[in-house]
Order: structure tokens, then C-alpha cells, then sequence
């Protein structure tokens, strides 16, 4: 179902100008951003964590006077975690006249929408999404994240110095465009450190998925750990079964699950899984105190990763088009205004919309994310 927060305006051409900030619309005409993600399914919460903040960076920019004057107006489309209505839902946005749109927040729904909004001249900004093929191209795709190849290298040194070389991994192939890249990333910087990759086993998320089986077939190969690249709800069922198939054995998962329901759904399953963070958790900067105290009081609930990547991805937008030149393109304006001021650290993109960001590695225990300790 769509979630609007405001109505389509009705006559406008499909094929839109990213934006052009002369004075073609009435200065009293609401500005449109577009937001997309995956908020219904069995890995909705990075979604959900971005809408949050997404909306909470809207008003803050409303209240700071809009875009010279202008307020912005957020058209929400849901893509089910599905190509099919992700493209459905795009052309939707287009058809709205949206300057932009915020998501998607995962690799293969963003490789599928991204070429649909490129036809019609409209920027999208991805928090969250990593996969390598999105990288480095000359496209109307902007980045927030860093990619798969440099996560999963750091995933890689940091087993290797815990002694674990052996590992076997399963991976969610609805999102294949983030997991097939991780993946093979993570092997071979797992083989440059005198590891090997001891199991790789596939299986698509949702209703029929036989968790049981994927770890049947990951403990058989005998790996000294186990490692999820799937979304937070998946993990934490393939987290169950581990401990039931083999209590002992060292979890961990992409920063794909990294979200705020982790600990909540997994339980005692997770105590003491390794998981990547894309933002410093426990930061006391006024800036981050500031976003992060808002979000709480608002959505009663702490922000996640992609409630951090989905500010800093509003903030871009907004920057970029309040410092750009009359009749310049949004693309142009985010790409040629920068650096941004991002809630932890500065966003400065290369010429193909891609940046780098900071990790930090953390362990579960006790329910809670406790940075990892040398």
C-alpha cells in the first residue's frame, strides 16, 4: 500500500528534471522527495529504522526554512523487498514529481530502481546499499554507504585475529546483488589471510525457508565459525538453530542485521555474535546526542545504523540543492556542493556519487551491541 504525505500532483510529464531551482514552480508549491524502501517482509526493519529518521530530517529541514523558502513534502512507496513492485513503486514516485528519492536500502532493489529513476532524470540517495556493482558508475545513484569488497575485508582481518579461519557462510539470495558480492569479497580476503571459506550455502528468505537445513549443511563442513550475510530477522533464526545444532560454535553476521530488532528477536541465541556497526553507537557529540535523543523521544525506540545513513542521505539533498545554482540539477547540486556535515563524520563524494564511511566492529552481549575489544 502506498503511504503518501501528500497527493501526486496530478498532470505532470513522466519525464521529470531532477530539479530546476529557477523559477519555473510558485515559490509556495511544496518540493517532493521520494522515499523507498522495503517496509513490509521478514527484513523490514532497515527500512522502517530509515523511514523514521527520514521523516525526522524532513521536519528539521522544514523548520529550518525548506529549500530557499520552500517546504519539503515526503511521498512515502513501500517496495515489499520485491523488483517487481520496487518498479512499480518507483514509477509511482516519478509520476508524484519527486526531486528525488531517498533509498532504497538494499543492493538488489537499488540496482533495479535506480535505472528506472535514471531514465527519468531523478536522483536517488541510498543509505544503506553496498554492493560492489553499484560502485563507481557514472549514473544518477548516490551513495551514503561504503561497499561490500570493504566490509568484508575488515570481516575477514578481524575473524583471521580471532583465530578463526575456517568459516562457512550462508547467504540470503533475495538480496543477491549485497550477498553474492559480500560473499565473494569475504572469500577471497578470508584466503589472503591463510583462511578458507568451508561452506557457502544459499537459500532464499521467507515462509518456506528450512533455517534447519542451511545449518545442517553449514556445521557439516566442520568450520571453526559461522557467518549470516542476511537481514536481522533471518539471522537471528539461523542463530537459533546454530545454538541448537552446535552451542559452541562462533556467530556472526554482515552489518545487514545490524538493526535495533537484532537483539530483541534473537534473544539468548545471539549472546556474543560479532556484527559490523556503520555508526559509533556510543558517540556524545552534541550533533549525534542531539539526532539521537529527537529520534528516541519521537519514535520511542533508539536509531539504527540506517536511521543514521538515512539522515546523513537527507541531509545531502538538502545542502546540496539549498547551495545550488538556478536551473542546476539535483545530481549536479549534491555532487558539486560538497562536503556535508553527516551526524559522525564528513560525506565528501568522489565524481560517480561514492563515498567512504567508518566501522565499527561490536559483539553482542547481555541484549546490547558492546564495542569489540582488541
Amino acid at each position: 500500500m502506498t503511504n503518501r504525505s501528500f497527493p501526486a500532483r496530478r498532470g505532470l510529464p513522466a519525464l521529470i528534471p531532477a530539479i530546476l531551482l529557477a523559477a519555473a514552480c510558485s515559490q509556495d508549491e511544496p518540493l517532493a522527495v521520494g522515499f523507498v524502501g522495503g517496509l513490509s517482509g521478514p527484513n523490514a526493519s532497515v527500512s522502517l529504522e530509515g523511514l523514521n529518521a527520514t521523516r525526522l530530517a524532513i521536519d528539521h529541514a522544514n523548520r529550518e526554512g525548506g529549500i530557499r523558502g520552500r517546504r519539503l513534502e515526503l511521498v512515502v512507496e513501500d517496495d515489499g523487498q520485491d523488483p517487481t513492485r520496487a518498479l512499480e513503486a518507483a514509477q509511482r514516485l516519478a509520476a508524484a514529481g519527486v526531486v528525488a528519492v531517498i533509498g532504497p536500502f538494499t543492493s538488489t532493489i537499488t540496482a533495479t530502481v535506480a535505472p528506472e529513476l535514471q531514465s527519468r532524470d531523478i536522483l536517488v540517495i541510498s543509505p544503506t546499499a553496498t554492493a560492489l556493482g553499484l560502485h563507481g558508475r557514472d549514473d544518477n545513484l548516490v551513495r551514503i554507504n561504503r561497499t561490500t569488497r570493504d566490509n568484508a575485508r575488515d570481516y575477514a582481518a578481524t575473524l583471521a585475529r580471532r583465530g578463526l579461519r575456517r568459516i562457512a557462510v550462508a547467504y540470503d539470495t533475495r538480496n543477491d546483488a549485497f550477498t553474492l558480492s559480500w560473499a565473494t569479497e569475504f572469500e577471497a580476503a578470508l584466503r589472503e589471510r591463510g583462511g578458507v571459506l568451508a561452506a557457502n550455502v544459499p537459500y532464499a528468505s521467507g515462509p518456506g525457508a528450512d533455517f534447519r537445513s542451511v545449518v545442517d549443511t553449514l556445521v557439516a563442513a566442520r568450520p571453526d565459525g559461522l557467518l549470516f550475510v542476511s537481514g536481522a530477522t533471518d539471522t537471528a533464526r539461523l542463530a537459533k538453530e546454530a545454538r541448537i545444532v552446535s552451542p559452541r560454535l562462533p556467530v556472526a553476521a554482515s552489518e545487514w542485521a545490524a538493526t535495533e530488532d537484532l537483539a530483541e528477536i534473537g534473544g539468548e541465541a545471539i549472546e556474543g555474535l560479532l556484527i559490523v556497526q556503520a555508526y559509533d553507537r556510543d558517540d556524545r557529540s552534541p550533533r549525534y546526542r542531539e539526532f539521537r535523543d529527537a529520534y528516541a523521544s519521537r519514535f520511542r525506540r533508539p536509531p539504527g545504523y540506517s536511521s543514521v545513513a538515512a539522515w546523513d542521505a537527507v541531509t545531502v539533498l538538502v545542502e546540496g540543492l539549498r547551495r545550488a545554482a538556478p536551473g542546476e540539477t539535483a545530481k549536479r547540486a549534491v555532487l558539486g556542493h560538497g562536503p556535508y556535515p553527516g551526524l559522525q563524520q564528513e560525506i565528501a563524494f568522489d565524481a560517480n556519487g561514492d563515498t567512504t564511511r567508518r566501522v565499527f566492529f561490536t559483539q553482542v552481549r547481555e541484549g546490547r551491541y558492546e564495542p569489540l575489544r582488541p
